[in-house]
């Protein structure tokens, strides 16, 4: 199979090469999935896990990429949930090879049915993104109807996620971001927002719970606005401080079945719109991944067309 891979932990996106790799064969409880579409996240390069086994051994040359939109094309000894021509989605194990090939070996339990009516390349843009936001907000935020939540990169992958599920949630959703970005955050549900370059932050007032994607010192300002017993969630990281009597959660997205489910649901009927910025082919990759300017949402590779 074609695929794209990494050898060199210090070259970085462009390292990224397109190469023949073997098939992959399914293990017990897996399934072999033709890959249409597959997501791809900048930082992963710098992932412990692309670069070794769960045992800390080197695996490289290894393929990232780990969000995965195909058809089921082959089962593994045991595997249940899924049938031969399934369209599927989901993440892929993050110290195995990812979904950025024709073709991949994945859990059976870390994928979802993709509706007939959700593209390949909308359920490719969904699993980390739609998952990290769900989890974040629903999870270990704990966010009911009536609450304020400050989302950070409210234009991202994760932040245009987290903006739609919290307004639908019955928050008040207040986004940050650049100025660019105001006028999509207002537009997929954030109430307020706030140009990080040139308003103030501490102007949004008291927050019942933060979820960020930045860190530093804008987590540290951010703890400042919590309420008393309200929460930090983070991706980025142990969380630096506490907020008043509340919790701070630093936590790195999980596969679950069923909120995948909920999640392409929602795109289904229309209430959760996906935030894809750029489609390569696979021909096209390399280049699309080392992009010369800022995006802004999931870059998004179409293995098949």
């Amino acid at each position: 199979m074609r695929a794209i891979v990494v050898t060199d932990p210090e070259a970085g996106p462009a390292g990224l090469t397109l190469q023949e790799r073997p098939d992959p064969e399914p293990a017990i409880n897996e399934v072999v999935v033709e890959v249409h579409a597959a997501g791809y996240v900048p930082t992963e390069l710098g992932w412990p896990s692309t670069w070794v086994d769960r045992r800390g051994l080197g695996r490289a040359p290894s393929i990232p990429g780990h969000e995965v939109a195909g058809v089921v094309t082959a089962l593994g000894y045991g595997t249940t949930g899924l049938s031969l021509g399934e369209r599927v989605f989901g993440l892929t194990d993050w110290h195995r090879d990812g979904a950025l090939a024709e073709l991949v070996a994945v859990e059976s339990r870390n994928l979802a049915t993709l509706p007939d009516d959700v593209d390949f390349t909308a359920g490719a843009s969904l699993p980390i993104s739609g998952l990290t936001a769900w989890q974040g907000l629903i999870d270990h935020g704990r966010v009911e109807a009536g609450q304020s939540v400050l989302v950070h990169g409210a234009a991202g992958a994760v932040g245009t996620m987290a903006i739609q599920l919290a307004r639908e949630l019955g928050a008040h959703v207040v986004g940050t971001g650049r100025a660019a970005d105001r006028q999509k955050a207002l537009d997929l549900g954030a109430h307020e927002f706030v140009d990080l370059d040139q308003e103030a932050l501490e102007d949004v007032g008291g927050v019942d719970v933060v979820l960020d994607v930045i860190g530093g010192d804008v987590q540290r300002r951010s703890v400042a606005l919590i309420r008393p017993g309200g929460t930090l969630v983070t991706i980025v990281g142990p969380a630096e401080s506490v907020p008043a009597d509340g919790r701070a959660i630093d936590f790195v997205v999980e596969p679950n079945r069923a909120q995948l489910g909920e999640i392409a649901q929602r795109v289904q009927d229309g209430r959760l719109r996906t935030n894809v910025a750029r489609v390569a082919g696979l021909d096209d990759a390399v280049a699309a991944l080392n992009p010369t300017e800022r995006v802004t949402g999931k870059t998004v590779i179409s293995v098949r067309s």
